[in-house]
């Protein structure tokens, strides 16, 4: 995979998560029942910010420990989220097929970790080759 095909597969991602996490903090304001809270905070704006700021850091091509930061407290968060709602402890918000939205959010965070390294990866192989 080329350095330029993982940058914009990272952009996609982000911007697939941009839309599906905006979504819920919409309903959130408009309902108070968009998405759950932990202490009076809507998880669904923490997870928006964590799509944000490494959108940002993605574009500028910066700022990589934020960028790995927010994913990866983004990606914690679906983590528990997603073991929560297995285990029925916890109620994440379904998309209209009935699939737990936690389970997506995971997914999307843990690619956008791993494509990360590798385009980190692929970025430093080609600097040492052109060095």
């Amino acid at each position: 995979m080329s350095n330029s095909i993982t940058y914009y597969s990272i952009w996609v991602i982000l911007i697939i998560g941009l839309f599906g996490a905006g979504g819920l903090v919409i309903e959130e304001f408009k309902t108070g029942e968009g998405c759950p809270k932990i202490m009076h905070i809507p998880m669904c704006l923490v997870i928006l910010i964590c799509f944000v700021v490494p959108l940002i850091a993605h574009l500028l091509k910066k700022w990589n420990v934020l960028y790995f930061l927010f994913t990866g407290l983004a990606g914690s968060i679906a983590l528990v989220a997603s073991i929560m709602q297995f285990t029925g402890n916890a109620e994440c918000p379904k998309t209209t097929s009935g699939t737990p939205m936690c389970y997506y959010s995971l997914l999307l965070f843990s690619s956008l970790i791993i494509l990360k390294i590798y385009h980190q990866k692929l970025k430093n192989r080609n600097n040492y080759e052109n060095f």
